[in-house]
This record gives C-alpha cells, sequence and structure tokens, in this order.
C-alpha cells in the first residue's frame, strides 16, 4: 500500500451527512488524504479537496460551489484546479504566509470567519519550526468541527484501542489550548473517516491522552511505515 497515492484517482465517500459528504480520492494509500464539502444555505464550501473522477457530481448534490479552503499550509492538494473549474477563489487565512504565492488561482484572505459561511476559524498551530500552519472551522448551528491535520483516524495517527489519535509529531506537545473549548456534533479530519458520534468526547480524549499514548502511537508509525 503506496503512501500517498499517485495516477489515476478514484473516489470513495466518506462522512456523507444531510450537510455534506467527504471522499477519498485513493483509497488505498496510507495517508488517507480525505476532503470534504459542507452545504450552507444552498453553497457549498470544499475543504482540502484531492480531485477525483466524479467529484463535480458530488458537488451538484449539496448545491453550487461557493468557495475552496485551504486547512493546512501542506493541503494546497488540488484546491486550484477546483476552484478554477467553478470559477470560484480560494480562501487561505490572512497569517498563513507563502501558501497562497503556489497557488495558481483567485486567492480571497480570510481572518476570523471564513466569508460568509458561517464558519469561525481558528489557529490550530502556528511555527516556523518544523514549518506548521493549520487553521480550524468550526459551524456553530451544525455544530461540526473540520480539523485539517492536528487529529486523524489513520491507523498511523493511532495507537491501539485510539478511535482519534494526535498526529505523531504534535503528540508530545499537542495544542490542547486550541482545540479543548469545541464541542462539535460533528468532526471532520484531513486524514481518515470523521466521527459523528461524541465528538467533543473523542476529541478531548485524544488530546489528553496524546502524551500517555506517545510510545504506543510511535510503534504503530513504524509499523505502518514498515508495511508499504
Amino acid at each position: 500500500m503506496p503512501m500517498k497515492g499517485r495516477g489515476t484517482s478514484q473516489l470513495q465517500e466518506v462522512d456523507r451527512w444531510d450537510h455534506g459528504v467527504g471522499w477519498l480520492a485513493h483509497p488505498d494509500e496510507t495517508m488517507q488524504r480525505a476532503s470534504h464539502i459542507v452545504e450552507v444555505n444552498g453553497d457549498v464550501w470544499v475543504f482540502d479537496p484531492v480531485d477525483a473522477p466524479g467529484v463535480d457530481d458530488l458537488f451538484a448534490e449539496f448545491g453550487d460551489v461557493a468557495g475552496v479552503a485551504i486547512g493546512l499550509d501542506r493541503h494546497k492538494r488540488d484546491a486550484a484546479a477546483i476552484a478554477n473549474r467553478h470559477e470560484v477563489p480560494v480562501y487561505v487565512a490572512s497569517w498563513m504566509t507563502g501558501v497562497a504565492d503556489e497557488l495558481d488561482a483567485n486567492v480571497e484572505r480570510f481572518g476570523n470567519t471564513l466569508a460568509d459561511s458561517g464558519f469561525q476559524t481558528f489557529r490550530i498551530v502556528d511555527r516556523s519550526v518544523p514549518p506548521w500552519q493549520e487553521v480550524g472551522f468550526y459551524h456553530e448551528e451544525l455544530r461540526t468541527l473540520f480539523v485539517p491535520e492536528t487529529v486523524g483516524t489513520v491507523d498511523y495517527f493511532c495507537a491501539p484501542g485510539e478511535r482519534l489519535g494526535v498526529h505523531p509529531m504534535l503528540r508530545p506537545f499537542p495544542p490542547r489550548r486550541a482545540l479543548y473549548g469545541y464541542d462539535p456534533d460533528r468532526l471532520l479530519v484531513g486524514h481518515g473517516a470523521g466521527i459523528s458520534e461524541n465528538a467533543g468526547d473523542e476529541l478531548r480524549t485524544a488530546l489528553s491522552n496524546a502524551r500517555r499514548n506517545l510510545p504506543n502511537a510511535y510503534i504503530q508509525v513504524v509499523k505502518s511505515m514498515l508495511s508499504n
């Protein structure tokens, strides 16, 4: 199983609900890069997308694409291609550096809210060594939180017995302060399927256990790498 899928993609749905759906463009890859759309009042907001055949039909089920948002400096993915295809901007946090310059698309900056989507935005991680700029998105009415990278459900994020785990690089010092205040019904993540039951409890548990479960989590990372 490759770490990151390349070549022909094949759309596989995850996280379908009344106001959105997620998908994996390369279901067999170890990274399990997940992309998401969320519908708000007929507008479709696309988050950290990896393009795949049929994805435009998926968008059309929920409405017209209003914008494409990038939640992590490394998640440019296919944001520009999809935004250009739908003639909408790529939205990048005002404090993210370098990302906009690498996008061949119309770029709009956002501050504490994502345009008129109803999503509140906040810094999760912002550091230069190693480079990591990550923004979270929370919609109060939909009780939905999107965390692009800090937590995930894929094997190499999770110690044995964990449903949700903190990214291996952040386990020693997880960004608890940034995330503890949120109690979503639904948690969407950038790697793996999300969580639609007890999401707030699962998030707090993952953050609280990040250091405690660190040794077993790192063993799991090694196993995942060796299996590729």
